[in-house]
């Protein structure tokens, strides 16, 4: 499950199919035959349901590429007509658990749902750029020349965050937590002597935020022949590593963050393992 860039709420194909109490193929069946000349009595009747409450839209799933993966969203309108389907009126393939999702999450309470365990406020969505953006022209040329700060080189992780539903503002600040840790590394293994001296620079936070109380702060900022380095660092051991799974793990234990969003936001920037070759039976 998720939330689109315009806000819309969705479902997975394979959530979807969990929650109708049916394989992932009958979903993909319902895509795949939406449009049909001869229309199946399953697709007419998710139609005429979606016609009571709306309109039918052109396709029963929106295709986002994400990360060079085509993921099937099914928007929440167009899940819960299928939930109703296969509650009410897939005859044999009616069940008692498809009738109890659907009585559970009937209504707004599937979008409502979706919100919830993504850690998305819709009366703020259009503007969930806005708090990064403003510290971002408050600090985009605040660095030395020669030098790079953990801010302006956090923006992937910053970004993918924030699609991914976060709420980026004053409680939910992931690059001080990569630059405490970058600066233990940077300590602990001397690299100031393979690449230069770091400095102090000023960074500051927009008014709203209540660290900007103390503005400017001093924060480190490093020379650029580190940056490959720090690059490295950031992937194979912050996010890699375990310290960002711990970072959020601690949001979730305040309350900050749902499990749920914890989850996604580690699936979207920790790469699975490859697994390696299996050795061959040597007869």
């Amino acid at each position: 499950m998720g939330v689109l860039s315009d806000g819309t709420p969705y479902l997975n194909q394979r959530g979807l199919a969990a929650l109708c109490d049916v394989q992932n193929a009958h979903i993909g069946t319902i895509s795949s035959q939406w449009n049909d000349v001869d229309q199946k009595p399953r697709i007419q009747r998710i139609k005429a349901i979606l016609e009571k409450v709306g309109k039918v839209p052109a396709t029963a799933h929106i295709e986002v590429l994400h990360r060079g993966v085509v993921h099937y969203c099914y928007p929440a309108d167009v899940s819960l007509a299928i939930m109703e389907y296969y509650a009410i009126d897939a005859g044999v393939n009616v069940s008692e658990k498809a009738r109890d999702n659907y009585r559970i999450l009937a209504g707004s309470r599937l979008r409502d749902m979706i919100y919830s365990q993504v850690g998305y406020d819709p009366r703020h969505g259009k503007d969930r750029f806005a708090k990064w953006h403003e510290r971002l022209a408050l600090n985009y040329q605040s660095a030395p020349k020669g030098h790079f700060h953990v801010f302006n080189e956090a923006h992937t992780i910053i970004y993918e965050l924030i699609v991914a539903g976060a709420n980026i503002g004053e409680k939910f600040v992931v690059d001080i937590s990569i630059g405490q840790h970058w600066s233990t590394h940077w300590d602990d293994h001397n690299l100031s002597e393979m690449y230069g001296i770091r400095r102090k620079y000023p960074h500051r936070y927009p008014a709203d935020h209540p660290q900007a109380k103390a503005n400017p702060h001093e924060s480190w900022c490093y020379p650029l022949a580190a940056l490959g380095a720090y690059r490295e660092w950031l992937q194979d051991v912050y996010l890699e590593g375990g310290k960002f799974k711990g970072y959020l793990a601690n949001k979730v234990t305040k309350g900050d963050l749902p499990p749920s969003f914890a989850q996604l936001a580690i699936s979207a920037l920790v790469p699975d393992k490859i697994a390696g070759p299996r050795p061959h039976n040597v007869t």
